[in-house]
């Protein structure tokens, strides 16, 4: 059954890139990054011994409506941008990942966006600036999120494109994080989108919110071969907060599983001198 679905994906795949199934498998040399690292100061040594210097953070902002429903289990049923009281679970991600990533961000500015809200693809959560580190990105999301409608369709292309853009404009090394239930509609979109990003110094991480379920995001981490490395790494957010001693760390190792061996394929790929 497995080795159907997999099949099966693959063939999809290859259609939506309009690419020869046969020149992929043979002449394709994408390689999984496989997580190697047990403790966060090994992974923060080994992001340091690899030579990263100037790095960006994006932030995009899960708004489809899949959010209503998918705390029945994780979120005592309630919506997962319920914003009064205690953290919803988009505020333990931001304040998780402002301890252990914004240090990565040499100019401590990180743009802000919302997806999948109602009649809007994508948008800036602060129209008049740009977040300065996570305590502003907090600020924003409280002051915004009760007034954002959920939407319906929910695709991720829209905010990979943007940071491509960012990407292409800064020529500098950015980290996308997506905060996300992973339900998505458009796959197809974001499939594509995900593949293009692989041309550019890039990393992609997705905070999965919500019950799940979640094959479509371990999908898109482990497989899709037409990328020219593997930028995009999964986490499994309440899973591994809810089975760990101690849950920050686990959950800033699993996000940052990934990046020194991606940001090694940009440097052999040499997306960054490319830029210039």
């Amino acid at each position: 059954m497995a080795y159907t679905e997999d099949k099966h994906r693959a063939n999809v795949l290859a259609e939506y890139l309009h690419l020869d199934k046969t020149t992929c498998s043979r002449e394709n040399t994408f390689r999984t990054i496989l997580d190697r690292f047990s403790k966060l100061d090994d992974v923060r040594k080994a992001i340091e011994a690899t030579g990263v210097r100037e790095c960006g953070i994006i932030f995009g902002i899960d708004y489809s409506k899949s959010n209503e429903t998918q705390g029945a289990k994780t979120f005592q049923g309630q919506c997962l941008h319920a914003v009064k009281g205690k953290h919803n679970p988009y505020k333990e991600v931001i304040c998780i990942l402002g301890e252990c990533i914004e240090e990565l961000d040499d100019d401590g500015v990180i743009p802000v966006y919302g997806f999948g809200a109602s009649g809007c693809d994508l948008f800036p959560l602060d129209k008049e600036k740009e977040c300065k580190g996570f305590t502003e990105v907090l600020d924003a999301y409280e002051r915004v999120t009760s007034d954002v409608a959920l939407g319906g369709a929910t695709s991720m292309a829209p905010l990979i494109d943007k940071a491509v853009d960012i990407v292409k404009n800064t020529s500098k090394y950015h980290i996308l994080v997506i905060c996300s239930t992973g339900q998505l509609t458009c796959e197809k979109e974001t499939v594509v989108a995900i593949v293009a990003a692989s041309s550019y110094p890039l990393s992609i991480i997705v905070m999965g919110v919500g019950d799940g379920p979640w094959e479509r995001m371990r999908h898109f981490d482990d497989q899709l071969p037409q990328r020219k490395f593997d930028n995009f790494q999964f986490v499994d957010f309440h899973r591994i907060k809810d089975t760990s001693r101690n849950p920050q760390a686990a959950v800033a190792l699993a996000a940052l599983m990934e990046i020194p061996d991606q940001y090694q394929y940009i440097r052999d790929l040499k997306l960054l001198e490319n830029m210039s």
